[in-house]
């Protein structure tokens, strides 16, 4: 988010980009881009798996998405005017939209067998409780697999990446108000295919935390 500071001469409130002494550096010299990327890759990566459901493309494609970054630097311009507003971190994401929607259509062109993202158990753990876990993860983020890719999307920018809906908006090109529908039709929608689900398979399970119709 951007932060208001008001001019010393007490004219109209600007914007502020915590990451704008960084870029501008970057800008000078592209070796002063390394703090940005390792502020910022592992929150793309995560972004890029949830997108892709694959390791390995969520890296290729992470390194693609800084490529185009540094390549694309000189054309970043932070903006604090109204809905206008833009950080660094916006735009960031902004690019990897875009390279994760190519990824997707080619992915859909060529596709491969998926792999299983799920983490192994470690050993101490109760593993029946461990398991039941990882399936009831497994289950909703197959419904939200099957979501339209915009209210996919900003499921995972507000609770993998923990964006508020203002920012969903600025990388999405939406309003905010209209990204605070689209995650609540984006929970409902899980929700009621989780139900569906239930009902088909004939189990009974605790509701999801955080998923309400």
């Amino acid at each position: 988010m951007l932060r208001r500071v008001r001019a010393p001469e007490g004219g109209r409130a600007v914007g502020f980009d915590p990451d704008d002494a960084t870029v501008t550096a970057a800008r000078r010299d592209p070796r002063a881009f390394e703090p940005l990327y390792r502020k910022y890759v592992g929150q793309v990566y995560s972004f890029a798996v949830y997108e892709l459901r694959d390791h390995h493309a969520a890296e290729d494609a992470t390194e693609q998405v800084f490529l185009q970054a540094l390549a694309g630097l000189s054309r970043f311009e932070e903006r604090a005017t109204g809905d206008d507003e833009s950080t660094f971190r916006v735009w960031l994401f902004q690019v990897a939209r875009n390279v994760l929607s190519n990824e997707r259509r080619r992915a859909r062109r060529h596709p491969q067998a998926s792999i299983d993202l799920a983490a192994g158990v470690a050993s101490g753990e109760d593993v029946e409780a461990a398991v039941a876990d990882r399936e009831e993860a497994d289950r909703v983020w197959r419904a939200i697999a099957r979501l339209p890719a915009q209210r996919r999307r900003v499921l995972v920018l507000r609770f993998v990446e923990e964006m508020t809906a203002r920012e969903i908006g600025r990388v999405l090109g939406r309003s905010e108000g209209a990204v605070r529908v689209l995650i609540h039709r984006a929970l409902r929608s899980v929700a009621e295919e989780l139900a569906r689900v239930e009902r088909e398979d004939g189990t009974v399970d605790e509701p999801v935390r955080g998923v309400q119709a």
